[in-house]
């Protein structure tokens, strides 16, 4: 929009803020009002057909004394929390706020607060519990009731009438955006045809199922890569996927990231193995070593640089493309915290121009099963997704490494996000980063890494194929539930 006149009797709450009383979002519900009831979800609360409450601080002295996930706001994206939150809590803090929280699978959690992250949801999975969540998120509820299922409001809330208007709601408090009690504002457009509605949230349940049980399959991965590989035999993959989701779930380990860093008390190590003058004690833990030769039996080992020397693999670094480039266009700009579990973020943080995209597409070249992985950030560096055909045409920060894979017979792309997501390959990582400035990185020591390759071309295939189809299932319903918000808003 441009520019627009109200009258002064249609200012509320003494708001002043143009985006606010946005006229495209009235037109567009006065449009919606045809063939949809307009509810406001603070009725929806009053007639008590929602609850909703916020989460808590816990503060960081409880940060890490567990594997139990407190979610915060970075921790959901793409519709789902992360299969390996940032922070854990031990089982006696849990214990004290469980009973207030509350939360059930079918929730759904609300990013409040945040700037960019705002109006980002997820429904609650059982492979998420237990868990805490902070107090910048809300959670929401649908009680029982005929007019709204948890899987209805969850993509009325993803639906594009929805996300503008918490947009043109979110205001600054103190240094930080927030919508406040102002998600009490949000106008849902229901469908009138209520069996269509209902059909459809039914059709998203079974879609998000899919991708539950494939995030299952994520979160299990490191142990049954490792297993695989050290018993040279892929049955384990094919025997889990077979099941159910329950029995799944039964299964499931419950980590958070701290289980990346390992588990050693102490060792020694001769003074003439030290490396460039490195002498952090977990740059050398003996355990990964250990491990390492393990494997040797069923693998080949051979770190990434030598791969890299032998034009097996291709290894770049994006650019800095600068602020004032931020919010120019739509085509995403790629940085460190725009992926999770194998994936781009559907709603990636910052967007550019095409003219900005056409000054270095050339020298990024981002193509379709090239793999980014963090270099740069602390809790985030070795994090890697997968770029599909959805992704291809964009552009990535020099934080991130773009990984290609030159030889497809000897180490496929599948094959190779699937070994830098193994524990063995993501320990390494672990201990090879180190505090540069004010920011922990891998930097150049990413090709200290050793890769524990399959001797077996079969088994390099079975693995391979496992991890595409786990990466296209979930992309193929991630793209389908973005079709039903559209369908929904077109009864």
């Amino acid at each position: 929009m441009n520019s627009f006149r109200i009258k002064s009797t249609d200012i509320k709450n003494n708001i002043f803020i143009p985006k606010y009383y946005d006229p495209e979002i009235e037109n567009e519900l006065f449009r919606l009002s045809n063939n949809h009831n307009l509810i406001k979800i603070g009725t929806l609360l009053q007639n008590g057909i929602l609850s909703i409450s916020t989460g808590d601080e816990i503060g960081k002295m409880a940060y890490g004394t567990g594997d139990i996930p407190f979610v915060r706001t970075s921790d959901i994206s793409n519709w789902e929390i992360k299969t390996i939150p940032k922070q854990g809590v031990s089982q006696e803090i849990f214990e004290s706020y469980n009973e207030k929280q509350d939360i059930q699978e079918n929730d759904i959690l609300f990013v409040k607060d945040g700037t960019y992250l705002i109006g980002t949801n997820c429904l609650v999975s059982k492979l998420d519990l237990p868990m805490l969540y902070q107090s910048h998120i809300y959670k929401v509820r649908v009680n029982e009731n005929e007019l709204i299922t948890p899987h209805l409001l969850f993509l009325l809330l993803n639906t594009e009438i929805v996300q503008k208007q918490i947009r043109s709601f979110q205001f600054t408090a103190d240094i930080i955006d927030t919508i406040g009690n102002r998600f009490l504002e949000i106008v849902l457009p229901i469908p009138k045809n209520n069996k269509e509605a209902l059909d459809t949230s039914f059709e998203v349940q079974q879609m998000l199922t899919d991708r539950v049980k494939y995030k299952a399959v994520i979160k299990q991965f490191p142990l049954l890569m490792e297993e695989s590989l050290r018993n040279g035999a892929t049955d384990n993959f094919s025997e889990f996927l077979s099941k159910d989701l329950d029995e799944i779930l039964e299964e499931m380990i419950q980590d958070t990231i701290t289980l990346e860093f390992g588990d050693f008390s102490t060792f020694s190590i001769c003074s003439s193995e030290i490396k460039n003058s490195i002498i952090i004690p977990k740059y050398y833990d003996p355990s990964i070593y250990d491990e390492l030769h393990d494997l040797e039996k069923n693998c080949e080992l051979r770190t990434i640089g030598e791969l890299t020397k032998s034009g097996i693999l291709s290894l770049s670094t994006g650019d800095e493309i600068g602020k004032m480039a931020y919010g120019t266009g739509t085509i995403p700009f790629l940085r460190t915290s725009d992926f999770s579990n194998w994936e781009i973020k559907t709603d990636v943080k910052q967007g550019i121009s095409e003219e900005i995209y056409n000054l270095y597409k050339d020298k990024e070249d981002v193509q379709s099963e090239d793999i980014l992985l963090v270099r740069d950030g602390t809790y985030l560096v070795g994090s890697s997704c997968m770029i599909t055909q959805y992704d291809s045409k964009s552009l990535f920060s020099g934080g991130l490494y773009k990984i290609r894979t030159n030889d497809s017979s000897y180490l496929p792309s599948y094959l190779l996000l699937g070994l830098l997501n193994s524990y063995i390959v993501k320990r390494q990582i672990r201990t090879k980063q180190f505090t540069r400035d004010v920011i922990d990185t891998i930097g150049k020591r990413l090709d200290e890494v050793l890769l524990p390759i399959p001797k077996s071309d079969q088994m390099k295939k079975i693995i391979s194929q496992q991890v595409e189809d786990i990466v296209q299932k979930r992309i193929e319903a991630r793209e389908n539930i973005f079709s039903s918000a559209i369908d929904l808003m077109n009864f």
